[in-house]
């Protein structure tokens, strides 16, 4: 049986506490603050008001407070934006010194102090802490990279493109990132517009290759036409926005010269054809 890996994530943690936390957060994110909890990470994402994707976020509940895990580089930048949104909402935000690990492997049992991933059962856990956790194989981020792209699952610091990317063109979706019954949030016009009239002509999906992957934002060719743009990436495989009609048509598809095959992973729905 395989035992559990960790690997620490370049991602910060903030707290959110005070009577309106929930109330405040949820005309925020795209997913139901409501449903936090403190065994399982809500998936969720902080859009610009016109829809377009800015940070991907887990929410866990501890005691009478949230946490908020964000990207590490752009944290202090989340927090001056949620706090333009404060006004007279009873909360306050601060920042934490806990770090961030995610946990995968083992017989599918989480470890002690782990909260289930919320998008895939797969993708393990994610433990909160100001340490490392002890009595788990330490495994370098390639190898939770790797993860990742055999199942499709996005990293929104380098698979999605602030004030641009689309939920789901991402797979946030089928992923539970999204709640489409919780009713008004920030960018909520334009995410429920792209499910209920079908505009989705790309998707975010696992491409595999020979050797290192083609740089970030390398064009995917269809003979000379534009079929897509890689994103992440590592030693054979990686993710690619990809073309939904080259997809489909089954054209070959090149990428910074390499030969590149795509998969569809099981959990995703791809929409019809027009």
């Amino acid at each position: 049986m395989p035992a559990f890996q960790f690997t620490r994530l370049p991602r910060s943690v903030l707290i959110v506490a005070g009577d309106d936390r929930k109330t405040f957060l949820q005309g925020l994110v795209s997913n139901d603050v409501n449903k936090v909890s403190a065994d399982k990470a809500l998936y969720a994402a902080f859009l610009t008001a016109q829809g377009k994707f800015l940070w991907d976020l887990f929410l866990v509940e501890q005691g009478d407070t949230i946490l908020i895990d964000v990207d590490q580089a752009s944290a202090e930048t989340f927090k001056k934006k949620l706090s333009l949104y404060k006004l007279r909402a009873k909360v306050s935000i601060e920042m934490s010194d806990l770090a961030v690990f995610a946990v995968w492997g083992g017989d599918g049992t989480l470890p002690a102090g782990a909260v289930a991933d919320g998008r895939l059962a797969e993708m393990g856990g994610r433990i909160y802490a100001a340490q490392a956790p002890a009595g788990l194989a330490e495994a370098p981020l390639a190898a939770w990279d790797a993860l990742r792209f055999a199942l499709g699952v996005p990293d929104g610091t380098r698979d999605l493109i602030a004030d641009k990317s689309l939920l789901l063109e991402n797979g946030f979706d089928e992923l539970s990132g999204v709640d489409f019954d919780k009713g008004c949030y920030m960018g909520q016009e334009l995410t429920a517009r792209t499910k209920y009239r079908g505009l989705v002509r790309k998707r975010l999906l696992p491409v595999r290759f020979d050797g290192d992957a083609p740089q970030a934002g390398t064009p995917l060719l269809a003979g000379e036409v534009e079929a897509g743009e890689m994103r992440s990436g590592g030693v054979g495989a990686g993710l690619a926005m990809v073309r939904l009609e080259h997809l489909r048509a089954g054209t070959p598809l090149t990428c910074g010269g390499k030969a590149l095959s795509v998969t569809v992973p099981s959990w995703a729905v791809l929409p019809e054809a027009d």
